[in-house]
């Protein structure tokens, strides 16, 4: 009813711009889902337009992404193997979809969101510095141009097989085409980073990239010396894939099981940049275009955090960029799909790389070492299980630390020594404040959260202690004799 064309101008730039951006990253990240860069497309067609119509939030734009897209392959990979049975691959992709579109529809139509927010922000913080890690070593691949890969996600295997193939495997065109637009992307987002009004640079960099490498690999027939391309691209709009779900058998929990740890690293995702998914409007809004999506050939999606910031400093007004957005990619498949055969699968990997550094936030690790060294441990058990085991054991570790934190903190609430601010009536911790007095013949406890039995003992023996101790000291110095015990419990209600 406001709309405007001032309005619809902004939309239609940010649109155009995070369109250039999603298109080479959504042909990667069908890659790293193990399935064809077809569906990566079809994922940021029909979903962001059922955001549009039923989403709140005019930043946030929808499709692809990196962790998830990791996480899907590397769990429906253990299940069924992606090149001997590639069509129930692609239905168990489907089931999982449709499951994690049923989950987050439920949860917010019955205010439950609360029931999946169970990383703490350290455990975050190195599950997804982990995963960048795990999805960039997985692109040495593409870059080094190794036909024999790993299946593995951990950084021995993967190691091991790079190592592996030095004098057989390299490819050294691909090494230049790989090494050189990399050396582009982060150039171009270092550019992005030091003027903000260039914020454009990194986000037409990959599909400027995408273009100059297919030409040059055409033009000089690379790919007949070896050089990896993306080849066939299927053209036309999604097909329906309601047939192909799974929703009897054994596959519907496997396909649940995947779907609920594909919300919640969606939802972690989300967490780690302050995107507002989690409102019960919003995971309705994701359930819907999920669903819808798994019967539209599209696998999981939800919002990039990159394509975000893009969209939001593009000038986006309303969520009508992402229907925009979703014109270019219908106008790519039913028309350019076809001049993708010849791109290089080295620059896609460098679009990922590029793309997943930015997760490693190595400047809030070092804050969680000075704050919290407990939360360092839960960072850093979440980043090596990612790193050295695989994803699904890295979130694990992620959600068994979190869930130990606080057991922790219920069981062993702080208790603090409480003294007189001097020429006040204000009374506050004396290891936070050092100018605190004490008062004389009283000792002032406080305890800072709600007392349940299973803290119970441990709050009386805490202040059964500061009572000792401060009699003890009182004795020591020639102090008056403690009279009165005062526990301050405005915290626990």
């Amino acid at each position: 009813r406001d709309y405007s064309l001032s309005k619809f101008k902004g939309d239609l730039i940010a649109g155009l711009t995070i369109a250039s951006l999603c298109i080479p990253q959504d042909i990667g990240y069908s890659k790293l889902a193990n399935l064809d860069p077809q569906y990566g497309l079809y994922s940021s067609f029909i979903p962001p337009l059922i955001y549009a119509a039923m989403g709140s939030s005019r930043d946030i734009a929808i499709g692809p992404v990196a962790v998830v897209s990791l996480l899907i392959g590397s769990l429906l990979q253990a299940e069924v193997d992606h090149v001997k049975n590639k069509e129930e691959y692609m239905r168990l992709a489907f089931t999982a979809t449709f499951f994690a579109g049923i989950t987050q529809a439920a949860l917010g139509f019955l205010r439950l969101g609360f029931l999946i927010e169970f990383l703490s922000h350290a455990a975050i913080v190195g599950f997804m510095g982990g995963a960048a890690i795990t999805i960039a070593l997985q692109q040495l691949k593409y870059v080094l141009g190794i036909a024999n890969f790993t299946r593995k996600t951990d950084i021995v295997s993967v190691m091991e097989s790079v190592w592996r193939s030095v004098h057989h495997g390299w490819n050294w065109q691909t090494i230049v085409i790989g090494v050189s637009f990399l050396v582009f992307l982060l150039f171009a987002k270092y550019i992005g980073k030091k003027n903000r009004k260039l914020f454009w640079v990194p986000a037409i960099a990959p599909i400027i990239s995408v273009i100059l490498a297919t030409f040059f690999v055409y033009i000089t027939r690379a790919d007949k010396q070896g050089v990896q391309i993306v080849k066939h691209i299927e053209q036309g709009i999604n097909p329906s894939s309601v047939h192909k779900i799974y929703f009897t058998g054994p596959f519907v929990a496997k396909g649940f099981k995947i779907g609920v740890e594909a919300v919640a690293i969606g939802r972690t995702f989300a967490a780690m940049k302050d995107y507002q998914l989690d409102g019960n409007k919003e995971m309705v809004a994701l359930g819907t275009m999920n669903i819808v999506g798994s019967m539209t050939s599209c696998y999981v999606t939800t919002g990039s955090f990159s394509r975000s910031a893009v969209n939001f400093m593009a000038g986006c007004k309303t969520p009508v960029s992402n229907v925009v957005m979703s014109v270019v990619v219908l106008l790519t498949l039913l028309v350019i799909t076809p001049l993708f055969k010849y791109t290089p699968n080295a620059i896609l990997g460098s679009i990922i790389i590029s793309a997943v550094i930015g997760l490693v936030d190595y400047e809030a690790a070092i804050l969680i070492w000075k704050v919290d060294k407990l939360d360092f441990i839960a960072c850093m058990g979440a980043f090596f299980g990612v790193v050295f085991v695989s994803v699904e054991i890295g979130l694990l570790i992620a959600v068994a630390i979190s869930f130990a934190k606080i057991l922790l903190q219920v069981t062993r609430p702080r208790t603090a020594l409480l003294g007189n601010l001097p020429g006040t009536t204000i009374y506050r911790n004396i290891s936070q404040y050092p100018e605190a007095k004490l008062t004389p013949g009283v000792v002032i406890v406080r305890v800072d959260s709600a007392i349940y039995f299973s803290n119970s003992n441990y709050v009386r023996e805490r202040i059964l202690r500061w009572l000792t101790d401060e009699e003890d000291r009182a004795k020591a110095l020639g102090l008056p004799k403690i009279s009165s015990l005062i526990v301050e419990m405005s915290p626990v209600w």
